[in-house]
């Protein structure tokens, strides 16, 4: 049978933001794989380094609206390390409830996609449904449902209220039977099986080869979690479970998620009823000349950044590694044998976020930058302008 080439995207139902991936198929059959991403060009490194330490936790923050907290989770971990400090207890414990809540809801997002794309949409309505419920129990703690502007380098900005706690902790209660409900339904159901169990499988050897992390990783055997191997926040004052299984196929990160999201609600639920009385910032003043590094265990694995201080109020680099920039490559390894139908199920395996992945970068030649800011700002707007042009908008 001849071969045929399927391309997916750039632009793709299945993908919220555009990427593109050239699939060589014999038959029904993937033989082989060309991913190209560059699609999305957000400098938002760059953009950090003209605002000052405060202010760059807010463009941060917009690397992504699901991973609104991880990324300034580990960015105020990386300015914290060039002084060399501790935030207060108190801020601990509510940096870490944030984080797990977020972690909830960017799961259930998942989950509740996956559902979408598997067409088992009882699955989907149920996800989404309570995801709603976390999203509520976000905006009584931070005001916002997404992007929680809570951190902020030396603790965080706002203070949890002590008579929301009662309530939140019962909005995070009626969760769980919800959530039991759907473990069950996923771990029995026949049709669901056949669609996630054997395909996209991710060995453990393959996951260590491509350096694969989070759900990814722990799905594939691999017990790796930043909370556990480099504890931080208040991870270290509750016994919780890393959640690892040994397959690596699509099932097993369906449920590492689900059983990630019941250990979160424990995890938030007993930082709320232990939080330490105190203060909620170390008020820091000045950012003595160094580099610093922070890394958090987002929803999608270890989110890392690094900071460069030369003593003024700006950082003079900053540098962000995400999740899905090592979780992407094992896309060829998870796909290639398997049938153009599970191609799509088994990409979403890896929950990938692009916005948090791509990076505008500037040339060198012979130590020259081809580029500086204002250049790339001149070529974004002439491709502008010509696009309206062809299009007819004035």
């Amino acid at each position: 049978m001849a071969r045929t080439i399927v391309p997916i995207g750039p632009y793709h139902p299945l993908q919220e933001e555009p990427e593109f991936f050239t699939l060589t198929v014999d038959g029904e059959r993937v033989i082989d794989i060309d991913v190209r991403v560059g699609w999305n060009h957000r400098g938002i490194e760059k953009l950090s380094e003209r605002k000052t330490f405060d202010q760059s936790t807010f463009v941060i923050e917009r690397i992504c609206g699901i991973c609104s907290t991880s990324h300034p989770f580990a960015y105020t971990r990386a300015v914290e390390d060039i002084i060399s400090m501790e935030v207060p207890e108190r801020a601990k414990f509510i940096r870490t409830i944030i984080a797990e809540g977020e972690r909830i809801h960017s799961h259930l997002l998942w989950l509740g996609l996956a559902g979408h794309f598997l067409g088992y949409n009882t699955v989907y309505m149920w996800a989404w449904k309570l995801r709603e419920e976390i999203l509520d129990v976000m905006e009584i703690l931070s005001g916002n449902r997404n992007n929680y502007a809570m951190f902020k380098p030396g603790g965080v900005r706002r203070d949890i209220k002590p008579e929301d706690i009662p309530g939140v902790v019962k909005k995070l209660d009626s969760i769980v039977p919800t959530m039991e409900m759907l473990r069950k339904a996923i771990s029995d159901d026949p049709v669901l099986h056949a669609r996630t169990k054997g395909i996209g499988i991710l060995t453990r050897e393959e996951a260590i080869n491509f350096s694969a992390l989070g759900p990814t990783s722990r799905a594939s055997g691999i017990a790796r979690d930043v909370r556990k191997d480099t504890s931080y926040g208040a991870y270290d004052r509750l016994d919780w479970e890393m959640i690892v299984t040994e397959n690596g196929d699509v099932f097993d990160k369906v449920l590492v998620r689900v059983l990630e999201i019941l250990e979160a609600i424990k995890i938030m639920r007993w930082c709320l009823m232990h939080l330490p009385k105190g203060e909620i910032d170390a008020k820091i003043k000045d950012i003595p000349p160094g580099e610093g590094i922070g890394h958090v265990e987002a929803p999608r694995g270890e989110t890392f950044h690094y900071v460069r201080s030369d003593g003024t109020n700006r950082p003079i680099r900053h540098k962000v590694r995400a999740p899905t920039f090592m979780n992407l490559p094992t896309y060829k390894a998870t796909v290639v044998g398997e049938t153009i139908a599970d191609t799509t199920i088994i990409l979403a395996a890896i929950d990938p976020c692009y916005c948090c992945t791509e990076r505008m970068a500037v040339r060198n030649t012979k130590g020259k930058k081809l580029y500086n800011g204002q250049d790339l700002i001149g070529l974004s707007q002439k491709k502008t302008e010509e696009i309206k042009n062809k299009m007819g908008v004035k």
